[in-house]
């Protein structure tokens, strides 16, 4: 159970404060005995930003961080290879802006057969030799010297990346974060390797996320637009991609190249040697690296060559940057193909704000923000996940949709897991963590492995609460849950961490708390040494304690003991400046500031006492280190339940945000048949940001009629209709319920948009350029089970080509089974009708009050979805009066429009004939459909078929009326 005060039950744990302490600790007396030695450890140097070759290509050269870098004195580029480290030649100046070399040759680790996957033990005296020719680049394809001029991460204008430990993840503290920001910050660094020769579009993807110990492994076939490429990088948002050093040769770099650099122009790119791309070597990873429960992954991948080699150069390059190698049998990996969700591309996301808001990216106005009420990073990262890939396994959705709606019905069950699941901390990082092994100790190494220990056994000791809390659930997913964990292993590792760890340690929130928690975690009488180092600290906490009252009595102040990570103790003080003599504080006291009211400064001897203690951690630190490092040695067979563990979390804590997110709003179950169909379904997002209920529409699409050509005003509601559509088909297909009445989805593969109308000077495109790149990438990609959202194309140019290319454009996806929904002011397109039964016109209305203030004419907009074309003749006109257009301008305007009309505007009637083949084509349809879906009873479906037959025979009059309107 989580607590907030410090820990007072156990002699061995005293207590603490993070914010204002007073202090005084006693350790417990014990006498000596055997010492615990730590291994013997070679002593290694540590990276330096200059060792990565993070150079600028416009910088003089820069100076190493440390004294000695870690590379071999083997190390040569390979003749004739593009060396990548900065504005340098191969045969120039490696010396002096490439490796510094090291005094002594480093024991190889990884190059040696991996000798260090075959003990445990035997870690820290392996280092890896990396005989890496690589360099990096966050660079623009269109740089005169690319690759060969470097960019630094700061010269990418990210301030973020400003340096080698700020790009990588930090160890420790950080899986107790919870906000969504460090939840989404980079950390996954991408593989791309693509076939070469006749086996040219055949991509191999591996991905690490440096947060979590899970490896991806991709392999497909993609097209000359490399939509699936660019898609996945988009959902996966890396921190780097790495590439072949071949793929990027000056003057003739391969195409995928280019399309990645032209879309990731703010991500590291590393490139690697070819021979780093080994498919046996990655076999060999995956062999030594998978823990056991998804060893089946190997069956799958064998003969996944690219993959293979993609995972091969990512995980030498991962191990290398982290200084630190990957426990054996640690790692998730699972090989995902490119047909298991649904695609959505980086535009379509963007156009329907599924995670930024287009005007306002700090603003959680946005689907992702409509639906996150997570508790954990974890299941926050679920849920971004799912909502840019969703599913398309019905089966699978039902299952959620099931859990959901058990949540609902039962409120105990929902408030009981609220409460434990908010009590997890970043599993998945934790897990990351523990598994990797540091090449060298220092200080915060240890301190991170003992932090996440506490971490470990806090999260363990939740596994019971949740076990209760899922006990009585009734649906299949959710008893699958509570089964994985009646899993042993659980309690398995939770008595090893006991024998070792104080039954009272737990993570608890203060700097200050957790110090004491560290300090303190391992059980005394294990190592008489690390008892003698902690009484040495209480006793040197209780003389600053003791000194900073005498300070106050010598004063006359009201001091007191306060606590943080950067300063370490210092001295706070609350008073008003009547109090002290001439509003001065007395020379003693050093580094003063003030916040409103309160001061805070130190002493010189407290700045000695406090350095006395950080040495009294650091021997405190490194005694635990060690007994850590046993205990973990022992629980590393048994921790790949914590896998299972952090899925369940994850998934249950999307679930809650599902159900807590419906109870805050009308939303309704949706069904999954072969037909779209959304009774009074309104935008959750405008429903988030409005103070009203929007306004609620109806859609009906199937494969009969599955072509929509939506007119109306400026402003009627077009747009946002066409957002509501695919925002509500995204919920139904993450296991959401959807903002609507009554809602029935078909499964879309593919969820396309064009809707942005904006320019694009990055690339050199008008308006009408982008339009068209857009349009043709949704050509090139859609098929009979996506869905098509196209807002008013054809903007971009004259009227006439315009039209004509939305006619063609239109024809095209009527030869698809694809459900689309067309919005335009082309009302010559809405003549399709006539010569295609699967269009159907829609129109939102539009009222027309009196001004009685201006004394003219305005329009009311409805927003409401009818029927047929709009009856409105030049909108634009009016809006234009509206508008501060001078009057005479606008009259000018109308009686030139009235010419054009009446000289182009030719009248296109249908024959009779084609009414009729309407009418049974209509009549078709709608059976079909019966016969596939229909779940009436006997007298109301043959009801249903009697209402069908009245409306074929009332079709069928209206057609043989067409000939006399026609002599007419």
């Amino acid at each position: 159970m989580l607590r907030n005060e410090v820990m007072s039950t156990s002699p061995s744990v005293p207590a603490a404060s993070s914010s204002s302490v007073d202090v005084h600790l006693h350790g417990p007396r014990h006498g000596f005995g055997p010492q615990e030695t730590p291994q013997s450890r070679p002593s290694v140097q540590a990276f330096s930003e200059s060792t990565l070759l993070r150079t600028s290509g416009a910088a003089g050269d820069r100076s190493s961080s440390s004294s000695v870098s870690r590379q071999p004195p083997s190390f040569q580029p390979a003749p004739g290879k593009a060396w990548l480290g900065g504005r340098v030649s191969v045969n120039s100046r490696l010396g002096e802006r490439g490796w510094r070399l090291p005094q002594k040759p480093l024991s190889s680790g990884l190059d040696g057969g991996c000798s260090y996957f075959g003990n445990k033990r035997s870690y820290a005296g392996n280092t890896v030799t990396s005989n890496f020719t690589f360099g990096t680049s966050s660079s623009s394809a269109r740089d005169t010297y690319y690759p060969q001029i470097l960019k630094t991460p700061l010269s990418t204008g990210n301030p973020q990346r400003s340096g080698y430990k700020n790009w990588t993840p930090q160890m420790g503290y950080s899986a107790t974060s919870s906000s969504a920001v460090s939840a989404h910050a980079p950390s996954v660094i991408a593989a791309v390797v693509e076939g070469r020769g006749l086996a040219r579009g055949e991509i191999g993807m591996a991905s690490i996320d440096l947060k979590s110990p899970q490896i991806i492994l991709s392999q497909f076939a993609d097209n000359t637009t490399y939509a699936k490429v660019i898609t996945k990088l988009k959902i996966l948002s890396p921190l780097e991609i790495i590439m072949s050093n071949t793929a990027c040769v000056v003057g003739n770099s391969t195409k995928l190249f280019t399309l990645i650099t032209e879309n990731f122009k703010t991500v590291n790119f590393t490139t690697i040697q070819r021979k780093y791309f080994n498919e046996t070597k990655g076999l060999e990873y995956i062999e030594q690296l998978c823990i056991a429960e998804f060893s089946t992954v190997l069956m799958e991948v064998q003969s996944k060559y690219y993959c293979l080699a993609a995972v091969a150069a990512l995980l030498k390059y991962v191990e290398f940057i982290q200084n630190s190698v990957y426990a054996p049998k640690s790692l998730k990996v699972c090989f995902q193909g490119s047909e298991q969700t649904a695609m959505i591309d980086s535009s379509s996301a963007q156009n329907l704000e599924l995670l930024i808001n287009n005007q306002d990216c700090r603003n959680n106005h946005t689907l992702f923000g409509v639906l996150n009420y997570t508790k954990t990073p974890g299941g926050s990262r679920r849920l971004r996940s799912n909502i840019l890939e969703p599913l398309i396994d019905v089966e699978t959705i039902n299952m959620r949709l099931d859990c959901v709606q058990e949540l609902l019905q039962d409120e105990e069950l929902f408030f009981g897991l609220q409460s434990v699941i908010s009590r997890f901390l970043d599993t998945e990082q934790l897990l990351s963590v523990l598994v990797q092994i540091p090449k060298q100790d220092t200080v915060n190494a240890a301190e991170s492995k003992i932090t996440n220990l506490i971490y470990l056994k806090h999260t363990l000791e939740l596994v019971d609460p949740l076990k209760i809390a899922l006990k009585n659930c009734n649906t299949p997913l959710l008893r699958a849950y509570y089964g994985s964990l009646e899993d042993k292993r659980f309690g398995i590792i939770l008595e090893k961490i006991k024998t070792v760890i104080n039954d009272d340690v737990r993570y608890m929130k203060g700097c200050l708390n957790m110090r004491t928690q560290k300090c303190y975690a391992v059980r005394s009488n294990i190592n008489e040494f690390l008892d003698i180092a902690r009484r040495t600290y209480t006793e040197i906490v209780d003389d600053i304690a003791g000194m900073i009252s005498q300070l106050a009595e010598k004063y006359n102040l009201p001091l007191r003991t306060s606590f943080s990570s950067a300063r370490g103790f210092f001295i706070q003080m609350t008073t008003d400046c009547t109090a002290l003599p001439s509003d001065q504080l007395p020379s003693e006291f050093i580094k003063i500031s003030k916040m409103k009211n309160s001061y805070s400064f130190t002493s010189t001897d407290l700045i000695k006492m406090n350095e006395r203690c950080q040495e009294s951690l650091r021997e405190i630190y490194h005694m635990t280190y060690v007994i850590v490092c046993k205990l973990l040695s022992e629980i590393y067979e048994h921790i790949h339940c914590l896998y299972k563990l952090s899925d369940t979390v994850s998934m249950l804590d999307m679930l809650l945000s599902f159900a807590h997110a419906c109870t805050l709003s009308d939303y309704v179950r949706p069904e999954f048949t072969d037909t779209l169909a959304v009774k009074q379904g309104w935008h959750p997002i405008l429903e988030k940001i409005s103070l009203e209920k929007p306004v609620a529409n109806n859609t009906y699409i199937t494969e009969g009629s599955n072509f929509l050509i939506i007119t109306g005003p400026n402003m009627s509601g077009k747009s946002t209709y066409l957002k509501q559509i695919a925002l509500s088909q995204i919920m139904a297909q993450i296991g959401s319920y959807v903002p609507a009445e009554y809602s029935s989805f078909r499964i879309a593969e593919q969820i396309f948009t064009r809707i942005s109308t904006d320019d694009d000077i990055e690339t050199n495109s008008s308006t009408f350029m982008k339009e068209m790149k857009e349009i043709a990438y949704i050509l090139h990609n859609a098929n009979d089970k996506s869905l098509i959202l196209i807002d008013e194309l054809g903007r971009g140019t004259n009227t006439e080509e315009g039209i004509g290319i939305c006619y063609a454009v239109c024809e095209y996806l009527l030869s698809l089974k694809a459900f689309t929904l067309f919005a335009t002011h082309f009302l010559e397109l809405c003549h399709m009708d006539v010569l295609y039964p699967n269009v159907e016109n829609m129109h939102f209305e539009v009222q027309h009050v009196k001004n009685t203030s201006r004394n003219k004419d305005a329009i009311l907009y409805t927003y409401k979805l009818s029927k047929g074309l709009t009856e409105e003749k030049n909108y634009g006109l009016k809006a234009a009066e509206v508008s501060s257009l001078p009057p005479s301008i606008v009259l000018d305007a109308k009686e030139i429009t009235s010419q054009i009309t009446r000289e182009i505007l030719q009248t296109q009637r249908s024959t009779p004939e084609m009414e009729r083949q309407r009418a049974v084509y209509h009549l078709a349809t709608r059976l079909i459909q019966t016969a596939r879906n229909s779940q009436l009873d006997p007298d109301s479906l043959r009801t249903y078929l009697s209402n069908l037959k009245k409306r074929y025979e009332e079709d069928l009059p209206r057609a043989e009326e067409v000939p006399e309107k026609t002599e007419e």
